[in-house]
């Protein structure tokens, strides 16, 4: 059963429309909690109730989530909502800001050979300007923002894949081959 508290929380986290903090669960709250503790608790309620919701720890905060089961039902609720769709282009450019931030827009187009451009990253709010390089010229460094971490499901920037594990899912097994593309 659950504490007031974790009831509370429990509110918080279904109004929130960010990840809901420890800061600010304590200025709700008016005392000090074990925000982290407190959704713990609340997450094996959820699983001993098979709850179709849990709570994620995402981009230094908390989010209520719906379990993946229940994606087709939640999905045909927001079939007229538009997925975040980026090019190729785009894609590289992220991940090469993901890994190496804080980067420069010449490091950008150095690491990808051809001129990047940053603008629709920006206006989906994936990255964002993180200051200035010291030195001649002082190039804007461009990051990622706590957006992307929410829209890609990760709690920090350390939890996206290492760049080893990566390979490895590149590399093939043994006996398997990639059917060739064909020619148009």
């Amino acid at each position: 059963m659950l504490s007031p508290t974790h009831k509370i929380i429990e509110a918080l986290l279904f109004a929130a429309s960010e990840p809901l903090t420890e800061d600010q669960a304590k200025v709700c709250l008016q005392e000090e909690v074990d925000l982290a503790q407190i959704v713990e608790e609340i997450n094996t309620h959820y699983e001993q109730e098979k709850s179709p919701v849990w709570i994620q720890s995402l981009s230094g905060g908390y989010r209520l989530m719906t379990r993946s089961e229940y994606d087709p039902w939640i999905s045909r609720l927001f079939q007229s909502k538009s997925k975040l769709r980026l090019s190729r282009p785009a894609l590289e450019t992220l991940s090469i800001i993901a890994y190496k931030q804080p980067v420069t827009r010449t490091e950008l187009d150095s690491i990808r050979g051809v001129t990047t451009v940053l603008k629709p990253l920006i206006e989906k709010n994936l990255i964002e300007t993180k200051g200035r390089q010291e030195g001649p010229g002082r190039a804007l460094l461009y990051g990622t923002t706590s957006y992307f971490l929410e829209y890609f499901g990760l709690a920090t920037i350390k939890d996206l894949p290492k760049i080893k594990e990566i390979e490895e899912i590149m590399h093939d097994e043994p006996g398997e081959s990639i059917p060739e593309r064909e020619q148009t």
